[in-house]
């Protein structure tokens, strides 16, 4: 197949706010939306391994500098920024994590521009720089990237930095994303990135640019339109167990999300979803017996008039004492419009495609 392959490896969530973002604004304005089809058969793909650390997080290694150095960055749909822990850092999280070395790179240019970017768990500040950051067989020269000074509340993440794709108005730095870069360097000839996530395994998932690999899905693309360029958020019809309503009724909102492991929404939906399935609260989780995981009830979601069916087996994981969990999650915001966050639980099962160009998400049965 065309291109090389970038593989993800998976991680942790990191719960984002999406306070200041204003991203919860305006979602539902019609949003106009072109459906000329993107040709991906014989488009200039490349491909990019990820490393899935306990269908949890998928992580993908990137370069940064002349001579490259080497970081493992968690892909995020959520955010736009590209950052990693600079050596001038001190804070305990930082320590823990590789760090840019600058004065070791010859192609690195600093800018007087600072940032801070917040998360669920934790937050970051820092300064602008430009160097080369390279994934896989794509290079894009002079890309701004922040590097981080402080990290407060990120010790135990297992990966360096965040690598950021969603729409450039989402940059909390305000710096180009290097996919938007790209782009417009033309290293990639469609405006558009997949993924594939794999399950139980650390290796096989992996990130596409520029095209979509046909045979990491079964039957066609189902395109969903975004309510709004400028944010993977799409519209939901309804979610049901045995074609009954159980949550969004008469629709909600969706975002779209690889960096959410989980399934989240609204607290009094996801508790009765809880419920249903009979998992029963412990300290921070839901648990079911691991014995009934294959008699649970499929959870389907329809999103444009098409069902997308989530088994047990898909929605229950294993924690570190083989003890099976739930993977609904209350989402830490509520909006006043009902919005769910479909994460990695989800997209493990439907092999995603998030096309800039047309301003919609593909989705199809993964193999």
């Amino acid at each position: 197949m065309l291109g090389e392959r970038i593989p993800l490896r998976r991680v942790k969530t990191m719960r984002k706010a999406l306070s200041g973002k204003n991203m919860l604004n305006n979602f539902l304005k019609e949003h106009a939306y072109r459906l000329s089809q993107i040709s991906f058969r014989g488009s200039n793909l490349t491909s990019h391994p990820l490393r899935n650390i306990k269908d949890l997080v998928y992580l993908a290694n990137i370069t940064i500098g002349t001579p490259p150095q080497e970081f493992q960055v968690f892909l995020d749909t959520g955010s736009s920024d590209l950052w990693v822990p600079s050596d001038f850092c001190t804070s305990p999280a930082c320590s823990k994590h590789v760090r840019f070395r600058h004065l070791q790179s010859s192609t690195f240019r600093l800018t007087n521009k600072t940032f801070s970017i917040t998360y669920g768990s934790g937050r970051i500040k820092g300064v602008v720089a430009h160097d080369t950051v390279r994934i896989g067989d794509l290079v894009s020269t002079d890309q701004p990237f922040s590097l981080s000074m402080a990290e407060y509340g990120l010790e135990h993440i297992p990966f360096d930095g965040i690598l950021g794709l969603n729409y450039p108005n989402v940059s909390s730095s305000g710096a180009i994303p290097i996919f938007d870069k790209l782009k417009n360097q033309g290293a990639i000839s469609e405006p558009v990135f997949a993924f594939y996530l794999s399950k139980d395994k650390q290796e096989g998932s992996v990130v596409m640019f520029g095209g979509v690999d046909h045979r990491y899905y079964k039957g066609k693309l189902n395109w969903v339109p975004l309510i709004q360029a400028g944010n993977w958020i799409i519209h939901m019809d309804s979610i049901s167990i045995e074609r009954k309503v159980i949550a969004c009724s008469g629709g909600c909102v969706a975002f779209v999300d690889i960096g959410t492991a989980f399934i989240e929404g609204p607290k009094p939906l996801v508790d009765n979803m809880q419920k249903l399935i009979r998992a029963k609260p412990w300290r921070s989780k839901h648990y079911v017996s691991c014995s009934a995981v294959n008699t649970l009830p499929s959870i389907t979601f329809t999103i444009n008039g098409i069902n997308y069916p989530v088994p047990g087996r898909a929605y229950i994981l294993k924690d570190s004492r083989r003890r099976c969990y739930s993977t609904f999650k209350e989402i830490p915001l509520s909006p006043t419009t009902e919005f769910w966050m479909l994460g990695d639980v989800f997209l493990r099962l439907y092999f995603s495609v998030f096309d800039r160009g047309n301003d919609r998400i593909g989705l199809a049965r993964a193999v």
